[in-house]
């Protein structure tokens, strides 16, 4: 059990119309010490006028009731109060009702049955993301110069699409999943930024395993859902890690690897390049039209080996590969993972597969399969060991270098400097805890 920051209990409206589930929900969420029940109520209407009177930090709203609905009561209590927020619960998890849901305000959406720690774990999410939405209140825009006065203008810098950064190896078994989910979390805490993983192993994805998450929600209902993917969509699929990551998790079943077409990956990540700063891919070996796709899309690609001699090869076949794709030399990055003493330096790796190696991470099977075990990512328990460090050290290279605020007079021709593209950081030889060995 824990308790939320500001040492005030969660307080939420129960509306169900089984008389069973409603007790049961109760039950649930009886020995959390910081979430109390205020109120139940048995349909739509008239869980809107106990919301009102109530006026919950959270509703928990069935979706299927006769007479007014969980959806008309959900918008109803979105427009006359958008502090309270609604958690949406179904025994279906269609994509068309999580799309309705999330339509009509639901901020979250429980496919039940689900376990105490999991209903506990869902409203306190919801309660501290409103917390933080209060808090994060944009501040007044400054008054404007008068026309003819002399002063400093700031360019303000345009938009950018999230950067795409595409973990891959030819060779399985060389770690591929473990960086892409610590590297997603090592980059989030160093930029602070809007940080997603999408796990495109489509037939046997291990994110979902290495962060612990529940995979009802997944990439396939993206598919499944009609038309294009849109935020609203896309915000009710992705799963959310206690990290604040998000994350769109591989299909559950390998036959459904199939559906995903080139075109769906495309949409889902153009989608998110516009929702979040980073977008982290974790790939397949296979090297097919989808996983083709994510390389295209992709800003810079990392790809994985290790020291043994067959995975190495199979690196220097994939530097022919690009070659062929035309991309340009500085697009693939080539990382060695669990380095140990008994590896060749890198210098002498590189003179086999005369490509530049550009970082080392050294081997922790010890840190690596414990974190596997608790389904807790090795930089959120062990930050100062080498690994998790050599994790912070990639995430630093690959972070976006900000634009800085560019002088000029207030004449309207510098407007024009506003369109100029984002710059990225330029990647450094080595990670700098590490250099050659």
């Amino acid at each position: 059990m824990s308790v939320s920051r500001d040492n005030k209990k969660i307080r939420v409206l129960i509306v169900d119309d089984i008389q069973e589930t409603r007790d049961n929900l109760k039950k649930l969420l009886y020995f959390e010490d910081d979430i109390e029940i205020i109120g139940t109520a048995s349909n739509g209407r008239e869980g809107v006028e106990q919301a009102t009177a109530l006026r919950p930090d959270i509703v928990l709203m069935d979706i299927n009731m006769p007479g007014m609905d969980g959806i008309q009561a959900s918008e109803l209590i979105s427009q006359q109060d958008p502090n309270i927020q609604v958690v949406m619960m179904s025994v279906q998890g269609e994509a068309d009702y999580l799309r309705r849901s999330m339509l009509a305000g639901a901020r979250e959406f429980l496919i039940k049955p689900f376990s105490s720690e999991e209903l506990a774990n869902s409203l306190r999410r919801v309660y501290q993301l409103a917390l933080t939405r209060r808090v994060a209140m944009p501040a007044p825009a400054p008054l404007a110069p008068p026309p003819d006065a002399e002063y400093i203008q700031y360019i303000p810098r345009k938009p950018q699409v999230g950067k795409i950064i595409a973990l891959y190896s030819p060779k399985g078994g060389v770690g591929v999943s473990t960086l892409a989910v610590n590297l997603a979390l090592a980059l989030q805490s160093e930029t602070r930024a809007r940080v997603a993983i999408v796990d495109a192993n489509l037939q046997f994805g291990d994110v979902g395993v290495l962060l612990n998450l529940p995979t009802s929600r997944t990439i396939a209902d993206v598919i499944e859902a009609k038309g294009d993917p849109d935020e609203v969509l896309m915000n009710g699929i992705l799963v959310t890690h206690s990290s604040g990551v998000k994350i769109l998790v591989a299909p559950p079943q390998p036959e459904m690897a199939e559906l995903v077409t080139p075109d769906h990956l495309r949409a889902i990540l153009e989608l998110l390049q516009k929702m979040f700063d980073y977008i982290v891919v974790d790939t397949g070996k296979a090297l097919n039209d989808p996983l083709l796709t994510v390389f295209d899309l992709a800003e810079q690609i990392v790809l994985v080996a290790t020291g043994e001699m067959s995975a190495l090869k199979d690196a220097k076949l994939f530097f022919e590969v690009t070659q062929k794709l035309e991309y340009p030399p500085a697009k693939t990055m080539l990382i060695l993972n669990r380095h140990d003493k008994s590896n060749l330096n890198a210098r002498d790796l590189e003179a086999i597969i005369k490509h530049p190696i550009t970082g080392l991470v050294p081997r922790d099977d010890k840190a690596t399969a414990l974190a596997l075990t608790r389904g807790i990512p090795v930089v959120l328990t062990q930050r100062g060991i080498p690994f998790s460090q050599a994790l912070f050290s990639m995430a630093r290279m690959l972070k976006r270098e900000p634009i800085p605020a560019e002088a000029s007079s207030s004449n309207a021709k510098n407007a024009a400097a506003a369109a100029l593209p984002t710059k990225t950081a330029k990647p450094k030889k080595r990670f700098a805890l590490f250099g050659r060995s």
